[in-house]
């Protein structure tokens, strides 16, 4: 079945379709009706328009495409399995959420609260403005994303992100098994709190940088006015260029071709980490 060219604006107007066609329709309109195709099953989605609230739950096997969902459609897509969302703007506050084995390629997001309690989820050459965004998500891969946001990736576990830039503040806090490689790291205070977080090949901006951290991996990085560093990480670290400084870090070694500052003062705990600078000052 095929539905083109048609305006829905009551309540469930497509609930529960299954194998259907929905393609340049209009959700939207006076009697303002939710929830629109609530339930579906094997169902495409294509260059479609939305404006009401909560249109696609619930829907199994799925495929969205070229659609936009303005900032009126909020929280759009929750509870989806197996589903594809591409070419998509997705505008509305909370817009995926507890979606399991999705896929999110050459989309653009202005979001808050975007990928909350996500499994199995995809995002692959998309822009991204969320704050808060991947709350408590797992299994979760980030492949040439562009993302501005505030307090990123948090209680994530089992992450990997290559080849993105991120301009963020508190990222990764409490993250678990988390690989970064090849990327831009922008903000402040990142990965505290985190267990397994590992960045290969990446530039690291900001201040107070991966304090807190357990098994605590850097790989042929750069640090940019990361002062304050390390501060009670377990680290293992190799730092192309300078530090500007490193405080109390608790064991491992790090090393970077130079160090700013050791502040190794005022401990709570004893620390042991080695700290070894190559221009020997």
């Amino acid at each position: 079945m095929k539905i083109c060219d048609k305006t829905f604006d009551e309540e469930r107007a497509l609930y529960g379709v299954s194998g259907c066609v929905v393609e340049k329709c209009v959700f939207a309109g006076e009697r303002d009706g939710e929830s629109a195709l609530k339930e579906t099953a094997d169902t495409t989605v294509k260059d479609c328009l939305f404006e009401l609230r909560y249109p696609l739950w619930h829907a199994l096997r799925f495929a969205v495409e070229g659609c936009t969902f303005t900032k009126d459609s909020r929280a759009a897509l929750w509870y989806g399995k197996q589903g594809k969302i591409s070419h998509c703007h997705l505008l509305g506050i909370k817009a995926v959420r507890e979606c399991d084995g999705v896929q999110m390629t050459n989309c653009t997001a202005d979001s808050p609260e975007l990928g909350w309690f996500c499994k199995n989820l995809d995002v692959k050459n998309c822009r991204i403005n969320s704050e808060y965004f991947l709350l408590k998500s797992q299994n979760v891969t980030l492949e040439d994303v562009d993302f501005l946001g505030k307090y990123s990736f948090q209680y994530t576990k089992n992450v990997v992100v290559r080849n993105s830039v991120l301009h963020t503040k508190d990222a990764f806090w409490h993250a678990k098994n988390v690989r970064v490689e090849n990327s831009v790291v922008d903000g402040e205070y990142l990965g505290w709190y985190s267990d397994g977080l590992t960045l290969v090949n990446c530039t690291i901006t900001g201040t107070q940088p991966l304090c807190y951290c357990k098994n605590l991996t850097l790989e042929n990085c750069t640090m940019a006015n990361c002062d304050l560093a390390f501060e009670y990480s377990q680290v293992h670290a190799r730092i192309k260029g300078d530090i500007p400084s490193v405080k109390n870090p608790l064991s491992g070694i790090i090393t970077a071709d130079s160090i700013g500052e050791r502040i190794l003062r005022d401990s709570k705990v004893k620390c042991r980490c080695k700290i070894v600078s190559l221009d020997k000052n």
